[in-house]
């Protein structure tokens, strides 16, 4: 019970009452549910290859016409119609924002401005239900600055990073801290993190800069099986998140990993104005973090890469026929060729 509406329908089926589901529901039920769902058949897998087809259309109409002048919410309605003309529907509301920081941003009237960044988080649902989520970070006039290419290139290299580590039998929880110690190590390079790299990650003080998790699992919901409340799907007995850590808290995804998952690889950096105002007035990992020049990056925003991953026999790939222009020096073509 996590959405007011399936509560409701409990109610009218069972007769107990929303306070009570959660005590009243069947551990038993749930799991076995999450064990059959987790695993997807063949056809699932094809269906939601559909889904990251409708997915790249979408990107890439964001892409193409994004420009100065124009606002969030007009580029996000064509965005959101590309996929109702292909038969589908949004897997969420679309993310498109210049606060890149801000984790949800619903596009705003706000008009886009050369020199900034601007991300769009966004996805299709197929007729069957199944989902796609991708997100993609690029410059409003089409070319990168040097101080966007440096942290860009950070995210770049934690999203491709995944791909190497995540297979069968991994937890993905290593995965995340995995990259996380790659992305201390680029920002220790950039003057941003400062001391040993395990200490630093062992005391969340790179979630100054990623605070959530590498991602979820991912089928015929966005977040699959969020109903069954995602420490039940993204968890298991061995792998718990640390709800007392700023960061590990919000894990979604920690268990091993098994041929036929489809999980979320979505690592960014952001530069969030309250977070590095709180965390510098009272020293939290100071021994880890320059505040001085983090204070330069406030205007920054920032970056978050995302792609779909299916878990095979050996290792893992992306879901989808094509890629949606990630590298620089693709995003860049491809806007300069699509104006």
């Amino acid at each position: 019970p996590y959405r007011h509406d399936i509560k409701i329908q409990i109610f009218d089926l069972l007769g107990v009452h929303p306070v009570q589901q959660k005590e009243a529901a069947s551990m038993d039920l749930i799991k076995a549910i999450v064990k059959m769902r987790s695993t997807k058949e063949a056809q699932e897998i094809e269906e939601l290859e559909r889904a990251s087809v409708i997915g790249y259309k979408m990107h890439t109409t964001a892409m193409r016409i994004t420009k100065p002048g124009l606002t969030e919410k007009f580029v996000a309605g064509q965005v959101d119609g590309t996929a109702n003309s292909y038969g589908a529907m949004v897997s969420f509301p679309t993310i498109f924002s210049q606060h890149g920081e801000i984790m949800h941003g619903s596009p705003s009237m706000a008009e886009l401005e050369s020199g900034r960044l601007v991300l769009c988080d966004c996805g299709g649902e197929t007729i069957n239900n199944y989902c796609s989520d991708h997100t993609r970070t690029f410059p409003v006039n089409g070319k990168f600055t040097q101080r966007q290419l440096e942290i860009y290139s950070i995210v770049e290299a934690c999203h491709d990073y995944a791909l190497d580590v995540a297979k069968p039998g991994v937890k993905y929880m290593d995965v995340h801290f995995a990259v996380c110690r790659l992305m201390t190590e680029r920002l220790k390079e950039l003057g941003l993190m400062k001391g040993d790299t395990d200490e630093a990650v062992a005391a969340g003080a790179h979630a100054m800069f990623l605070p959530h998790g590498l991602g979820h699992m991912m089928g015929m919901d966005v977040h699959d099986m969020e109903n069954f409340d995602q420490i039940n799907v993204g968890f298991d007995e061995e792998t718990r998140p640390r709800l007392d850590q700023f960061g590990t808290n919000c894990l979604r995804m920690g268990r091993r990993l098994e041929e036929g998952f489809v999980v979320t690889d979505e690592p960014g950096i952001y530069f969030i104005p309250a977070l590095i105002d709180d965390w510098k007035a009272s020293g939290h990992c100071a021994e880890f973090l320059n505040f001085d020049k983090i204070e330069t990056y406030k205007d920054f925003g920032g970056i978050r890469i995302e792609d779909d991953i299916l878990i095979t026999k050996d290792g893992c790939r992306f879901l989808g026929e094509h890629r949606i222009p990630y590298h620089p020096k693709d995003v860049e073509e491809f806007m300069a060729q699509n104006k």
